[in-house]
């Protein structure tokens, strides 16, 4: 069996640029990779692909963009090996977190290795790609910098070792929709990433909080607004900063300890926000 973690993202910084001709949208990004993860167990099989999830509400199916990356890398390499993929799922659903993506990477990351199909680092993130704007990320994890339609990276110097406090209201929000509802002229304040990125190469994790920012909460705050609430809770209890992952409707605080750390998930649960982790950064290229 090979056993890979399959971890979450947080969007430091999201700007979307403008509507491109193929129907996705030019964004810049700095993503960073937090140890809050899924583990995905893969296992030779003959000839199919068997995929069991943790999750009743989770399908297991060719649906599942796990079952999907399996799929597209049998195809592309003519592979008649099959595979049983166990996900374990930690990270949640439709939560601005990247959970599906990162799955679909811990998956082509080990059937390359599984299947002894020798592909290099450039055609694993081509097929990433295929199969949506974040699994190319997800490959790599640590502190990138994210353009185009979020799938051409460039290595940023890590982010500073802090923690990080997720919470996830009881709500969706398709990211269809608020890419769809998104107006580039409503923005007022949109997010410094030269700035981010000059933060993140003087290593200063004060400099990085004072720089969060994502225009997209200008669409999902107003159809949510307990997202806001969690924001300023999350500030209230100490949080160096905090801001929706994503297109949400996932918030996130930034703490310099785990012991502040601990402070505003124990707030955020008394406010009865049903889902909350506490995580670190990742940095290491895993």
């Amino acid at each position: 069996m090979l056993t890979l973690k399959a971890y979450a993202k947080i969007n430091l910084a999201l700007d979307v640029l403008y509507k491109r001709s193929d129907g996705f949208h030019e964004v810049a990004m700095v993503m960073q990779a937090v140890s809050l993860c899924d583990t995905v167990s893969l296992t030779s099989y003959p000839g199919e692909i068997i995929l069991t999830v943790s999750r009743a509400d989770l399908p297991a199916d060719a649906s599942n963009l796990a079952y999907r990356a399996a799929a597209l890398l049998k195809e592309y390499t003519g592979c008649r090996q099959g595979a049983c993929i166990t996900l374990d799922k930690q990270i949640p659903l439709a939560a601005g977190l990247a959970g599906g993506s990162a799955d679909a990477a811990a998956v082509l990351k080990g059937l390359n290795i599984l299947w002894d199909l020798g592909l290099s680092g450039e055609e694993l993130s081509r097929l990433a790609a295929r199969l949506g704007s974040d699994v190319p990320f997800c490959l790599c994890n640590g502190t990138m910098l994210a353009t185009g339609r979020g799938e051409i990276l460039s290595p940023l110097p890590p982010m500073p070792a802090c923690y990080v406090v997720l919470a996830k209201p009881p709500v969706e929000v398709p990211t269809a929709w608020v890419y769809q509802q998104f107006k580039a002229d409503r923005v007022a304040v949109r997010p410094d990433i030269a700035g981010m990125c000059k933060e993140l190469e003087q290593g200063s994790l004060a400099g990085v909080a004072g720089k969060l920012a994502n225009v997209l909460e200008n669409v999902t705050i107003p159809a949510h607004p307990e997202i806001a609430r969690i924001k300023e809770c999350m500030l209230e209890a100490g949080a160096m900063a905090a801001l929706m992952s994503g297109s949400g409707p996932t918030v996130f605080g930034l703490a310099g300890s785990q012991d502040q750390a601990e402070v505003i998930a124990s707030r955020l649960k008394a406010e009865k926000v049903p889902e909350i982790f506490v995580a670190e950064t990742v940095w290491k290229m895993e």
